[in-house]
């Protein structure tokens, strides 16, 4: 199991759990009706997507994720000295945006599995899973500007820029699968538009609907960028390392779609025979017709020339890197104190304990 070079913990595990189940307790009633909103058949679909009912509609208590936006979302206004409340719109507008991209990414990458559960895709077809995943987004703007505030607006306008990075992520990590070499500045690049400008407005944005001004409110964005980079990062070593009983995919699963990730980008712009049969070996992967059908051993083999160039501990250290960047963004911005104890609680839980 991959795991990030620790510190001494911030936070008592109850502690953070507390936050993240405030979050989802405020946002899923707000979330719900946002839903109930959408036609025939999409509101089903969608709800089975969060895991509020089964594959035959049955209530289900399904995992429906960390909820670790909701959180941010909902603490950040208590950082401009807002009520908790005050951010919930903002994190249910995250919450949107971020299953719209799961939806379409599921389809895009052909995953059938998410959260040990068959894909919307997988279970009500592709046509589905994209005439939801665009509602969710749609629904997401009309959340945040029936509110009618100028704060509003400026959040708003955080969320719409950050979908269209997210979606530009998101379009460069799926071309990078296509080129035989991608650079480690151009990988950070991607990851940072793809998960790290969703996870930045989540931890903003009720900031904002609060009205911090904007020098808070960028200081919360960057606190949460760097974060969401961490969090990458350590995905990006679940992807190849993780165990399949706690990320609900294949193993080698992101080596099996053939993903530019941190890990195989630093292992190849390493020096030294690992990195380059590694590159031989994915250079020849790009042409192969065989590919889909190669065995475990051969995934295996790959991952281990990965971490014998050096390209797992590389990441490992860029998400410490990266976690501890994101703590220095929160020293900048002036909050309570408890405040800024649960902010460095949740980046503690998100990062260093990950799993």
């Amino acid at each position: 199991m991959p795991t990030v070079p620790s510190a001494e913990p911030t936070a008592d595990a109850v502690d953070v759990t507390a936050l993240l189940e405030r979050g989802r307790t405020l946002v899923t009633p707000v979330l719900k009706a946002a839903v109930d909103r959408l036609a025939s058949p999409m509101d089903t679909v969608a709800a089975y997507h969060f895991g509020w009912i089964d594959a035959h509609g049955k209530p289900s208590d399904a995992d429906g994720g960390k909820a670790v936006r909701p959180a941010l979302a909902v603490l950040s206004a208590q950082a401009a000295g807002a009520a908790p409340e005050v951010g919930v719109p903002g994190a249910v507008a995250v919450e949107l945006v971020h299953n719209f991209s799961l939806l379409h990414d599921d389809l895009m990458d052909g995953d059938e599995q998410r959260r040990h559960r068959d894909t919307v895709w997988k279970v009500h077809g592709p046509a589905q899973a994209i005439l939801v995943g665009d509602a969710l987004l749609a629904l997401a703007g009309e959340i945040l500007l029936e509110i009618g505030t100028v704060d509003a607006l400026r959040a708003a306008r955080r969320l719409t820029t950050a979908t269209r990075r997210l979606i530009d992520g998101q379009a460069h990590d799926i071309s990078y699968e296509h080129r035989e070499r991608v650079t480690v500045e151009e990988c950070l690049q991607m990851e940072g538009n793809k998960t790290g400008a969703l996870l930045a407005c989540a931890s903003s944005i009720g900031a904002v609907l609060g009205g911090a001004d904007d020098r808070t409110a960028d200081a919360l964005e960057t606190y949460g960028y760097h974060l969401g980079l961490a969090f990458q990062a350590v995905d990006d070593l679940l992807g190849i390392w993780g165990d399949p009983e706690s990320t609900g995919k294949q193993t080698w699963s992101d080596l099996r779609k053939r993903k530019k990730s941190l890990p195989v980008v630093a292992a190849l712009a390493a020096s030294g025979p690992a990195s380059e049969q590694l590159g031989e070996l994915l250079a020849a992967d790009a042409k192969s017709n065989e590919f889909e059908s190669f065995s475990e051993e051969e995934f295996a083999m790959r991952a281990a020339l990965i971490e014998e160039a050096g390209g797992r501990q590389w990441t490992s250290d860029e998400a410490r890197r990266q976690y501890a960047l994101a703590l220095d963004a929160l020293a900048t911005v002036d909050m309570p104190y408890e405040v800024r104890g649960q902010h460095a609680d949740l980046a503690d839980f998100i990062v260093v304990r990950k799993r």
